[in-house]
């Protein structure tokens, strides 16, 4: 794997059938690696291949082409099972519907990850890692008690219970108003800078994207450009010109719905 890189992929390619005949290449031939401890936000236009991106790299999904590293780990030849090990280990997930289970509390729901591992959670672990999102206090409470924000912030807490080398983020902040984004975008970012914790998140929101250390803009699955030290509003112009160099006759393809939160 090239320098300090924790996750690489190199020449992946996705299609995905949409019909009887059409197919949508959700990913084209596409290589980008994501290097420890850094924090990339990736965006792009409606159907650029977004999420298909995270979902590859995160092996939710397996390309028809290319291949995907992961802590020095070849996805490809893996099995179902010791893909599902791999990423209940290493890597974590948030995505913008939360996902919490309504009948359980903060609690349960930050140890759940360690139950489905077949561990008995540690409750000094568990609350230690609500106390850090922020909600030491809300340990007992049901995700219905608790704001968007909140709920999102059990999410990250569930999501990084395993210590896993990468956390993946799509659309964390989607369903949140602007105070709770900023609350959880500066959790994510205070992960980056206080624990090394490599974070890849998709966003559609250039504020968003401002709190990463670059960002990477897709087009047609494909890397169209890449910003360091972003900002709010040179994202959102590099994203209009994105937007205006598309073929005005041009519909972009819809990405696949997915049920674990994708786009």
């Amino acid at each position: 794997m090239q320098n300090n890189q924790l996750v690489r992929l190199e020449e992946v390619s996705r299609v995905y059938a949409a019909g009887s005949a059409a197919q949508v290449r959700a990913l084209d031939g596409i290589s980008v690696g994501f290097e420890q401890g850094t924090f990339t936000a990736v965006m792009g236009p409606s159907g650029s291949g977004k999420s298909t991106l995270l979902q590859c790299a995160a092996g939710l999904d397996r390309p028809d082409a290319g291949q995907v590293v992961v802590d020095d780990v070849d996805l490809g030849p893996l099995t179902e099972k010791a893909l599902t090990e791999l990423r209940r280990d290493r890597i974590g997930f948030i995505f913008q519907a939360f996902n919490l289970l309504g009948a359980l509390t903060a609690e349960q729901n930050v140890g759940l990850p360690l139950r489905l591992a077949g561990r008995r959670p540690d409750t000094a672990e568990v609350r230690a890692a609500l106390a850090r999102v922020g909600l030491g206090e809300r340990a007992g409470h049901l995700p219905s008690q608790m704001s968007g924000g909140q709920q999102q912030r059990v999410a990250v807490a569930r999501a990084l219970i395993t210590r896993p080398k990468v956390l993946f983020a799509d659309e964390p902040t989607g369903a949140l108003d602007s105070s709770s984004s900023r609350t959880v975008l500066k959790l994510l970012r205070t992960l980056v800078d206080d624990r090394g914790q490599t974070t890849v998140m998709v966003t559609h929101d250039p504020v968003a994207a401002s709190y990463a250390d670059r960002v990477l803009f897709l087009v047609d699955g494909r890397v169209a450009d890449e910003m360091p030290e972003p900002t709010a509003q040179r994202v959102a112009e590099r994203m209009a010109r994105l937007e205006s160099d598309r073929e005005p006759d041009l519909e972009p393809a819809a990405e696949p719905v997915r049920i674990d939160g994708g786009r």
